[in-house]
């Protein structure tokens, strides 16, 4: 019989608070990497925020569990897992800077995303009209197709393993983890890795991945950010992941009104029970993705961060501790920077104004009433019908005063 293992994203669940203090807050890994405070922690691993004390720069450390660290066939594959995945450039994935193994914790130097999480954003806003839809999935499709380029699979994506900086990047993390685990000797042969929800039939049925997987588990993600939901439900991780094995994706215009039928389509395509009906990597989904875009003269949009991530609240934690130590040491305390704006919207005066009705469960996005964006359009339209008429007609008596001139040239001389 099949388990399931849910495979920690960098920011699965926040730290509670606790009596027992962490003993690796403060520690220095491999001489170079300080622990400063837990963001997240799960059954394999717990993810920090540290300080590079080489370049003095913050980074995320992602230090797995104990248990690990007999598991030589583990931590050779840690290790070029992480190699691999630090060779990855592209703005759609986190960064992987150095990856170590203190003698207790192997560990992963990562670049440190100021923002949250998918999940958490999911969880603040509801579901996404189909502008900030797309907005998501572009640059996590140019990160994956990156990777595909490469021959990499990331195998586990989902809400959690996709972070939002408060500047409006989104990225993807944790590539080669779910693989690294999937070889350690701890873990059983029969277990199911990955997370149910979003796993394509092939890892259910066999185990298989190759970049059609990632692409079905993106057309699980685009519905559930169309619809704030997943297509399966049942009582266990077991039963939802195998309802994919003889069940298609519904279309999410079917759960939620006003989805276009060109992401229907997205999803039908990418989400494909037959690995050879799906789009054959990320690189040919960003591609139909961008003509959808264009099609629908979808606006940009910049992607806002979760406001309460747990990210946020370990930072804010963070720079407590710091002020007070200022005041014990009676230093002026740094100037706070400038707050940032996470939400720019340029409209389209030729978008159709039916693909910004907010769906039945959802009133507004980042904050905003999405009939507002409907009556921005409605202003600009007037604002360039305004100024196409006042160019007409300065060009028109222009143009009248020029004839008249030509015409009366030879008596004027």
């Amino acid at each position: 019989m099949l388990l399931t293992q849910e495979i920690l994203g960098p920011y699965d669940c926040q730290v509670q608070p606790s009596r027992q203090p962490d003993p690796l807050i403060g520690v220095v890994l491999d001489g170079r990497y300080q622990v400063d405070a837990p963001i997240a922690s799960g059954g394999m691993s717990t993810v920090y925020r540290g300080l590079d004390t080489r370049l003095d720069r913050p980074v995320a450390l992602k230090v797995m569990d104990s248990r690990y660290s007999g598991d030589q066939q583990f931590l050779t594959r840690f290790q070029r897992e992480a190699r691999a995945a630090a060779g990855l450039k592209s703005p759609g994935l986190v960064a992987v800077y150095d990856q170590g193994f203190d003698g207790r914790h192997p560990f992963l130097v990562m670049e440190l995303v100021e923002g949250g999480t998918l999940r958490e954003l999911l969880r603040e806003r509801g579901p996404m009209p189909p502008h900030a839809v797309a907005a998501v999935l572009a640059p996590m499709l140019d990160g994956l197709a990156v990777a595909h380029h490469a021959g990499l699979v990331h195998r586990d994506i989902k809400p959690e393993n996709v972070l939002i900086s408060d500047t409006g990047e989104v990225k993807i993390t944790d590539f080669g983890l779910v693989r690294a685990v999937a070889e350690a000797k701890i873990t059983s042969t029969s277990v199911i890795l990955g997370t149910a929800a979003y796993l394509s039939p092939e890892q259910v049925s066999t185990g298989d991945a190759d970049p059609r997987s990632d692409v079905y588990s993106v057309g699980i993600l685009a519905y559930e950010l169309l619809t704030g939901a997943t297509p399966f439900t049942g009582d266990n991780p077991l039963s939802v992941a195998y309802q994919r094995l003889d069940q298609d994706v519904p279309p999410p215009s079917s759960a939620i009104a006003g989805v276009p039928k060109q992401f229907d389509d997205l999803v039908a395509c990418a989400t494909a029970r037959g690995v050879d009906d799906r789009y054959h990597d990320a690189g040919d989904m960003a591609a139909e993705l961008a003509a959808i875009v264009t099609d629908l003269g979808l606006p940009e949009f910049r992607v806002p961060a979760p406001q309460h991530s747990a990210e946020h609240t370990t930072a804010a934690a963070q720079r407590g501790r710091g002020e007070r130590t200022t005041v014990a040491t009676g230093r002026a305390p740094a100037p706070k920077p400038a707050p940032q704006h996470t939400l720019q919207f340029t409209m389209d005066p030729a978008m159709d104004p039916a693909l910004l009705e907010s769906p039945p469960t959802a009133n507004q996005f980042a904050g905003i009433d999405l009939d507002d964006f409907a009556w921005a359009r409605q202003r600009s339209r007037r604002a360039v019908l305004f100024w196409v008429i006042a160019i007409l007609t300065l060009t028109a008596l222009i143009a009248a005063g020029a004839w008249m001139l030509g015409t009366n040239l030879d008596g004027l001389l």
